[in-house]
């Protein structure tokens, strides 16, 4: 379960998998392999199968309490109307946590009062109105993408030819992360494209960590246990938690000094998150 601090309302697990809702044969495995499902009504299916994929929401059942339901963005055009279609589809399942592909203002999550909603902030706009959209009471977590956000721009790629992201996507990625903060919503760090570089996830997901994100999500069932991994705090980060966090209480000040460092409230945090990862 997550016990990221900022999670209120947002129970799952830090690897969420995509599963595109036009194959239900996956459903299953998917939600075997991982905290949670992602059911992807939006860029993973055809136009012409978005029917189909609808239907199998309430066909192929899962555990609504580990199910999400990526719907298409909500605005004029073909994407409205397959918006529409989603929350009618919607209606006939369990399902009550929606991922909000394309979410660029609060008036948006306001069509969805009756969900939980993960607002996936990936354009220009989107980035800009992330603040507000954190606001709405609805909201119970942000998500940032990259490859929609530079689209949406007009450029070409995301990352430079070193695997780095630029500097665009991680402003986007720190402005996400710190609206979500600012009201105590959790922040969901963007898929890692290159399916067979492991390594590469595991480095960006102890960053994701590191820097606040309460999950990454995932593309690929193999993306799953590097994600977990780095989400799992090692035998030595606990211990030296536990160590820190008693020489506090031995302390009995406010400001004091282990192991040559000075400890103040916030490094005393850091160790609670710690602990809480790990379950203890």
């Amino acid at each position: 379960m997550n016990t990221h601090p900022l999670a209120d309302g947002f129970s799952l697990g830090p690897a969420l998998l995509f599963c595109p809702a036009d194959r239900p044969e996956r459903f299953a495995k998917a939600a075997e392999r991982a905290d949670a499902v992602i059911l992807d009504l939006e860029d993973a299916v055809a136009p012409d199968a978005k029917a189909a994929a609808r239907r199998n929401l309430a066909e192929v059942p899962l555990d609504p309490e580990r199910t999400i339901v990526r719907v298409n963005a909500a605005g004029p055009g073909s994407s409205g109307v397959h918006f529409e279609a989603d929350l009618e589809a919607l209606e006939a399942t369990p399902y009550r946590t929606v991922m909000l592909a394309k979410a660029e203002s609060p008036e948006q999550l306001a069509l969805l009062r009756a969900y939980g909603v993960i607002a996936l902030c990936e354009t220009a706009a989107g980035i800009l109105a992330a603040p507000a959209i954190a606001a709405e009471p609805n909201t119970v977590a942000l998500m940032w993408g990259a490859e929609d956000l530079v689209a949406s721009l007009g450029g070409t790629s995301s990352r430079a030819d070193d695997g780095a992201y630029r500097a665009v996507a991680l402003h986007a990625r720190s402005s996400v992360l710190l609206a979500a903060g600012a009201y105590g919503k959790a922040a969901v760090d963007a898929v890692y494209t290159d399916i067979p570089d492991l390594e590469g996830l595991a480095a960006e997901s102890a960053d994701a960590v590191a820097s606040g994100f309460a999950a990454k999500a995932c593309i690929h069932p193999s993306q799953v246990s590097a994600v977990r991994d780095a989400y799992r705090p090692s035998e030595r980060a606990v211990a030296d938690a536990r160590e820190l966090l008693a020489a506090a209480e031995a302390a009995g000040t406010g400001v004091f000094q282990h192991r040559g460092k000075m400890i103040d409230g916030p490094i005393l945090r850091h160790a609670e998150a710690v602990l809480r990862r790990a379950g203890a």
